[in-house]
């Protein structure tokens, strides 16, 4: 291992984690009155996540190819799913008017872990990227993916939050927006 290879890993690590960034910043735009605990946990959920995927992917390679193949085709779909739902629900309780912070529905361990998967999904294919590593390379390369994913997510949760405290009325709103579009971007970009 040099630096090159690190580097490598930290680079896929922030590739990997726009989506869950975007999510995060969603998060914290529909909540802004998230304790930090919740706003690490959030970040935790991503990491692992996002460090998990490529594992698998890399299991898939060394395992289960033909499995994983056939699976791969749907991963545009589901993402655009889950993150369709989410935003959606989030759209509709902007529009219906819950911006009080002591009133709003806070984001329940369920939905964060739908979350995770849906934006993460994605990074199964990972696996393929890296599977020319032994096993100890593989997992140095996810736990730097991971460490990235933290940081960038608990930088998103927290730039959303923030600014969810300066547009409060629209926050869930512009929320729902950006989960729809990361849906669709996921999407589009999977069946082209």
């Amino acid at each position: 291992m040099d630096w090159g290879f690190f580097t490598f890993s930290a680079l896929l690590g922030v590739g990997l984690a726009m989506d869950a960034f975007s999510v995060s910043l969603a998060n914290g735009l529909h909540e802004p009155c998230m304790k930090k605990r919740k706003m690490v946990a959030i970040a935790g959920v991503f990491a692992f996540f996002q460090a998990l995927m490529p594992m698998l992917g890399w299991i898939c390679v060394h395992m289960f190819l033909r499995y994983f193949n056939a699976f791969s085709g749907y991963i545009p779909w589901i993402a655009l799913i889950l993150l369709g739902y989410i935003g959606g629900k989030m759209l509709y309780d902007g529009i219906r008017g819950e911006e009080d912070c002591e009133k709003k529905q806070k984001m329940g361990l369920g939905m964060l872990m739908v979350q995770g998967i849906a934006t993460s999904i994605d990074a199964l294919s990972v696996g393929f990227t890296i599977s020319e590593y032994g096993a100890m390379d593989a997992l140095i390369c996810i736990l730097v993916i991971g460490a990235v994913t933290f940081a960038v997510c608990l930088a998103g949760v927290a730039i959303g939050k923030t600014f969810g405290t300066r547009l409060a009325g629209k926050a869930s709103v512009l929320g729902g927006a950006i989960l729809i579009a990361i849906g669709l971007y996921i999407f589009i970009g999977g069946i082209l």
